[in-house]
Formats: C-alpha cells, structure tokens, sequence
C-alpha cells in the first residue's frame, strides 16, 4: 500500500511528533483510517523521528556559498537556503536532528533547483498567508536556576538491578541536564538515575564521570519511541561542578547559552503587559483555610463587575451569590457547566437593594427557567455570569523566575497566603444589551413571587479583599470603594448618578440614565448626601473634567479640574479619606507586600486562561493580528484554529478575519478607541465540521449578518445537524506604549546573548496597538432561543 494518498496526514502529524501525548492525538486524527494505514503512517512517522547521522554538505552542489553548521558533533555545509530550511525542519522535531530532518532539507535543495533551472530566480519565501498568525506563550514564567546550553553528547543511563541504556543529552547545564533515551527503558521513573557522560569521560578524567553520577528525575514527556527527561543532579563532587561549569563558560563561543527559555518567557510577559489592564474577567481565589472566597484580582477593565455587587453601603454582595453550596457543586461537577451558569437581578426598595441570583442547574431542577428568564431579562440590572474553576497546582510555585539564579519564592508571609487557595475561579460577564429581547420568549404566565426563593441574604461585612495588578498608574493616588449620591450638569444637560470609587482628585461615577456630556467644557458636579456633613464647605457646582465614558455614557471618569484657587471638592475628598481609611475599601495599594501577592495572583490567573487573547500590530502599509497568547494548557479555541496547519504555534484565522471582517470589526473600532476606555465585543457564530483525515471546516459569521431570531436558530440547527455550533464573542480594545520596565531583567540579559533578538522583541512589543480575546458563549447563546432548548429536552 503506498503512502502518497496519505502525505497530508502525515505533514499534519508532523508537528506533533514530540508532543508527549502523541499517542492520543495520533488516535483522534486517524479515527477514520483502516488498522493497516494507520500502521503505516505510524512506521512513516517513526522513521522520520529516528536519529541522522549522515551529514549534509552541499558545497560541490549548490551555486551559492556554503558555510559550515554544526549540529552536536557533526559538521554540515550549507547555503543560506539550506540554513532557513535547517531551522525550519529543527523546530518540528524538538531540535532534534532526525531523518525527517535530513529529507526535508535536501528535498527543499532539490526543488529550489529545479526552479532555478526553469529560470524561477526567487528563492525568497512565498508571501506569508495574511492571516496566519504565530502563538504566544503566556504563563510560563519558570526556568532552571542555571545557564545551560544546547549540548548533545552520548550518555549511558542506569538504575540499581537494572542495566545501561545508551541514550544523549539535549541540554546541559552544572546542576541538570535533558536527556533522550529509549521509551521502552527498564527504569523507575519515581528513583534517580546514574548517568555516565561518555564523551566527557574520554576527554576529561575525573571519578564521577567514571563510575556515574546521580541525577533525580523532574520531569519526563514521551511520544512513543523516545523520552526526554529533565534531570536534577544529586551527586559529584565539586571538582566536578567545577570542570562543567568551564565547558559552559569555554563552550559558549561554540555552543550557544540556551536563551529560549528566557525568550519565550520575556515574549509571554511583554504581550500579557497589553493583555492585562484590559482584563475584562474577575478572577476570585477559594481559601482552604476560611472555605470561601477571600480574594480577589483586579484590573482596569473588570472592576464593573466588583461594582455590580455593592450594594447601597458600599458592602459587596458577591459571596451572597457564590454560596458554599454552589461554588461546592461547581467544584464538585465540572463537567456539568450548569454549575457555571448565575443569572443575576436586583430589586430596589425603599433605598435598599436586593439581589436576586440563580444557577442554570437550580433552575433546571425547580422547573423555573421561564419565569426566571423572562421576568430578570426585563430588569435593567439584568447579568448574565459565567463562572469557571481550576485546580491550584503549587508544586509549579508562584513566583516568576524566569533568569539563572532567580528567587523562586516569595516573602514567606506571601508564599504563605498563597499557599492557602485551592481552586481559582473567574466570574466572567457575558450580558449582552442587544440580546435581553431574545429572552422574552421565555416569558410565561407565572406569579413572580415565586422568584422569592431565589432571594440573597443580605450581607452586613465585606468577605473577599481587593487586590489590584500592578500597572504603570495613570491615578497618582490612591482609590476607594465608595457610594453617594452626585447631581451633574453642564449647560443644559442635567444627570443624577452614584460615585463607584473616588480619591481626593477625581472618581468613577454611574449615571441613572446614559448622557452625553462633553468632554471639552467641565461638569458641575453637586453631593446633596455628603453636603449634610460638610458643615460650611459648599459642595456644589463644582468643577470636574470628563476623562472617559464607558457603557455608552453611563460611566464617567471623572477629575477635578484645578484652577488658582484650591479646590472645595479636592480639600473635602481629601479629609474624608483621610479620617475614614479604616472604613474604607481601597482599590489601589503600593507597599510591597501587596504587590508580591498581587503578581503571585496574577501569575496562577495566567496557567488558567479560559479566552484566547490576541494582539494587532501596525505596519508599514496598515496593520494585522501579530499573534494569539496561548496558555501552557491546551485549549479548545486555539486548537480549532490550528487545525489544518503545518507548524506548531500557527493558527490559520482566516476563517474568521477574511472577506473584510479584520478591517470593518476589529482595527477600525480599535483606532476609534482610546487605550483608557474598556473593551467592548461583537458576537460570531460559528460551524465547525470535521472531514475526513482531522481536517476542520469552520465558517464564520457575525451574529449580526446571519439574520434576525429565525435566521439565528436554523443557523445553530443547521451546523449541529452538520457537525457542531461554536459562538465567539470577540473582544477588542486599544493598548497603551509597552511596559519595558517589568522586562528590563529579561531583557538586558537576553542582550547579553542574543543582542538582535532583545531588539527584536522590543520593536515588536512597541509595534503592538490593539488587543482583544476570543470567548466561548455557545452554551449562553442557545439558551437565548426556547425552542432550541425545547428540541433538545
């Protein structure tokens, strides 16, 4: 049987040789194969995965000059072409030199020359796809507490009872090293092993090299014929550690400081810089010690949702809604995202507010979706929230050490907090204002106090503390939770409205009703509440400038506007702090302390990312997506959109940015934006069906085009009946200049030894303009269409 109607495949599999759950997705993308063809492919994909040992040399072949390149201890000659193919093929295979590699350089040989013969003169690349776009690495801030570098030599490994294997190590460093053996090794994973370093026991003699040297196992990945681990030395002398610690320092001409690592980790920490402020989740942290929530992260963009649940006393009423017993079921159930669903409305009574809350689960299993649907959705405060869970791994640590030699710990206080959480949780808003009809549908003709049962009780304390990430702050002083009563007018435009958070020279306000107040003459703002206590101070007409809007001007940002005189309005703010800290939630800290539990946060958010970032660049003639961010876990976004293509980390979005929708509904909304105001988001709705041989086919619309309720629902219908349905909301915003000073370690030392790519980085991280993510909605947007859930009961 021949393997030329198979070539696709194999090129698909390719990529994902090295990964260590090979065997699993070898059995997802060969699910339709015959047991023979799979056979085949598999013998196909370990041959070319086997060490090479012939050598290139191309210089009695090639019309352009050959230079040599060194791989381990071989010696290649190649052109400048031969190079990029070199890399190219490298990168496929871990860095590995096998006989993929091998083909894959002398076959792109062969066919530049043909074209050469045929007159084709351009050697250069073909012109990149437009919207093939490279992945990003967020959240991988560890690295080994050495240099190391790139060294391939023959070992042998061995374990007490059990025999030597011969095998080679990828990397070396004075403390570990990374070797590849056999995958079918006779040894004990969970005890350390003996390592002779062959070639360095011919050159060098010291008793350890003779006789082995014990290294514990870290960590291992395997993808059916080999496995790497990553080892940790135990014994030698310091003798020993002293010659290795030479090579490293004598070798470094020859053989390169493995600066990947810190490249890769400086890329993720730059992007997550442009990603962060615009944080639109809130992430909260479940606390073992109090089993409950106690902590929360904040950025710029998420602290709407911490202000949906103040209530009038300035008391948050989100543990209220994240009871024990549903945050326990949502725990406890993760495969049953009706744990995850909340619906949320409050009722204002008498100057008191009360909130109303309910899981999709409960209101399954009470036989009360309609009248809870239809009722909320005709609230104003109407929410819908997604809540997500993840397990907290802290044998990963919490600290970014990301340089040799790095502190891998914080203060122990902080190390201390940290260690306490288990589970971090992300409360994610996904209400759209343009969809609330939809839900009417549910309507039906139930008595609305029967809602009661879904009632909160009213708490009297503030149970979970704000942490804020720390950014370049544009507030030159700290903000506070707080709640009064504000009259605004400018002109003849007038507005009642309640402060979300002040300091002494400006705040954050939310209007009854939305206003277009212009932001070229001040308002004159007036605190009917607060002037009972002011005494003489006259706190009215006021003057404030407009610095942003956001939710279509019913949130303003608001600064005083200062003049020759002081100002009433900054002299009362600035007591009233002053005399109520105590009392008062504060929003922004600045001691250090505060700050190593907010990165340690921070850093737990970014292993757990439930959306998909991406990041747009200007260019000389416009701009594009420079790149997804990608988690160190796999996720289902990302990989639909991966399908298809020949690298690893390229993701082929064209499905869903081609026919003009990159331009029309992500880079023209972003320069209309500035880098303060929060992102907002348009909906896509998405089929995806499967071919044959793991191939995907996804055809992308916004919600918008596809047509009114009815269009919408046989859309869904039609793509399930086809394969599957995916809803996207796709967020975007503008970003401010990069922060370089959170990377100026990584960076001069990356200079140190790669002095093009620090500079690399640094132009691209200041090419960067836009932001936005990718969300999965499908389980919201469905239930916005009765008879759609209906079909499925």
């Amino acid at each position: 049987m021949s393997l030329d109607n198979h070539s696709v495949l194999i090129e698909q599999l390719k990529p994902l040789l090295m990964e260590p759950n090979f065997q699993e997705i070898f059995q997802q993308l060969t699910i339709d194969e015959t047991n023979s063809t799979r056979f085949l492919v598999k013998m196909e994909l370990s041959r070319l995965a086997s060490p090479c040992t012939r050598i290139i040399d191309l210089r009695d072949k090639s019309e352009l000059a050959c230079t040599e390149v060194m791989l381990g201890q071989q010696r290649h000659f190649l052109d400048e072409p031969a190079k990029n193919s070199l890399h190219e093929a490298m990168s496929l295979y871990r860095n590995q030199y096998t006989l993929g590699v091998y083909e894959h350089v002398l076959n792109a040989h062969q066919q530049r020359r043909v074209k050469l013969r045929q007159g084709v003169t351009q050697v250069e690349a073909a012109e990149p796809e437009p919207f093939m776009v490279p992945g990003v690495v967020l959240g991988s801030y560890f690295n080994r507490a050495e240099e190391r570098m790139n060294y391939s030599i023959r070992i042998a490994a061995s374990q007490t009872g059990r025999g030597e294997v011969p095998g080679i190590t990828a990397d070396l460093s004075i403390g570990g090293a990374r070797i590849r053996l056999a995958a079918n090794h006779p040894f004990d994973l969970d005890h350390p092993l003996k390592i002779k370093l062959l070639e360095l026991s011919e050159e060098f003699y010291y008793p350890d090299l003779q006789l082995g040297v014990d290294y514990q196992i870290v960590d291992s990945q395997t993808n059916g014929e080999y496995i790497w681990l990553r080892l940790k030395r135990l014994g030698g002398s310091e003798a020993l550690s002293e010659m290795l610690g030479n090579l490293i320092r004598g070798y470094k001409l020859r053989y390169k400081v493995d600066v990947n690592d810190v490249i890769v980790s400086a890329t993720g920490l730059g992007f997550e810089r442009h990603y962060l402020p615009h944080l639109p989740h809130l992430p909260l942290y479940f606390n073992t010690q109090t089993q409950g929530l106690s902590h929360m992260l904040l950025s710029r963009d998420n602290q709407q949702i911490v202000h949906y649940f103040q209530d009038e006393n300035d008391i948050s009423q989100l543990p209220a809604m994240l009871t024990p017993s549903r945050v326990s079921a949502l725990l406890s159930h993760p495969e049953n995202p009706d744990h995850g669903l909340f619906f949320s409305f409050t009722y204002n009574a008498q100057g008191c507010l009360y909130f109303y809350s309910a899981t999709l689960a409960e209101l399954k299993a009470k036989g009360m979706m309609p009248l809870f649907l239809g009722f909320a959705s005709t609230k104003p405060s109407w929410r819908i929230f997604k809540v997500t869970q993840d397990k907290i791994y802290h044998d990963k640590g919490y600290r970014r050490a990301t340089l040799p030699g790095d502190e891998a710990k914080f203060s122990p206080l902080v190390e201390q907090q940290l260690s306490q959480f288990s589970h971090l949780l992300q409360l994610i808003d996904i209400s759209n204002e343009d969809t609330r009809g939809h839900y009417k549908a549910w309507q039906d003709n139930s008595n609305a106090n029967a809602l009661k049962t879904f009632g909160q009780q009213r708490l009297t304390a503030n149970q979970i503390k704000l942490v804020s990430m720390q950014f370049s702050e544009r507030r030159q002083e700290a903000r506070f939770a707080f709640k009064t009563l504000v009259n605004v007018t400018q002109d003849k435009l007038k507005a009642t409205g309640i402060t979300l958070d002040i300091s002494s020279r400006g705040m954050q306000l939310t209007l009854d009703n939305p206003t277009e107040f212009s932001s070229n003459k001040p308002l004159l703002l007036s605190f009917p509440k607060l002037q009972t206590i002011a005494g003489k101070t006259q706190l009215d007409n006021l003057p404030y400038r407009l610095v942003r809007t956001r939710k279509n001007g019913v949130t303003l940002h608001l600064t005083a506007v200062m003049g020759h005189t002081p100002h009433v309005g900054v002299e009362f703010l600035n007591k009233l702090i002053a005399h109520n800290k105590e009392k008062l939630e504060q929003l922004t800290e600045n001691n250090s302390e505060a700050n190593e539990l907010a990165d340690g946060l921070k850093n737990i958010l970014m292993h757990d990312l439930h959306s998909v970032p991406y990041f747009v660049e200007k260019t000389t003639k416009s701009a594009q997506v420079a790149c997804l961010g990608v988690g160190t876990q796999q996720d289902e976004i990302s990989d639909i959109f991966a399908a298809g293509t020949s690298d690893t980390l390229q993701y082929n979005l064209a499905p869903l940015l081609k026919d003009g929708f990159f331009k029309r509904d992500i880079l023209e909304p972003i320069r209309q934006m500035k880098p303060q105001q929060d992102m907002d988001f348009i909906e896509v709705f998405v089929q995806l069906i499967r071919q044959s041989r793991g191939k995907i086919f996804l055809k992308c619309t916004s919600a918008t085009e596809v047509g009114d309720v009815d269009a919408q629902i046989t859309f869904i219908n039609q793509s399930k009946a086809l394969g599957r349905f995916l809803a996207l909301r796709v967020y975007r915003g503008a970003t401010e200049k990069p922060d370089m000073s959170y990377l100026r370690r990584e960076l001069e030392y990356i200079n140190i030894h790669a002095n093009h790519k620090a500079k690399q980085l640094e132009e691209q991280l200041w090419r960067i303009i836009g932001v936005g993510e990718l969300l999965d909605i499908t389980q919201e947007v469905e239930l916005r269409y009765p008879a759609i859930h209906k079909k499925q009961s």
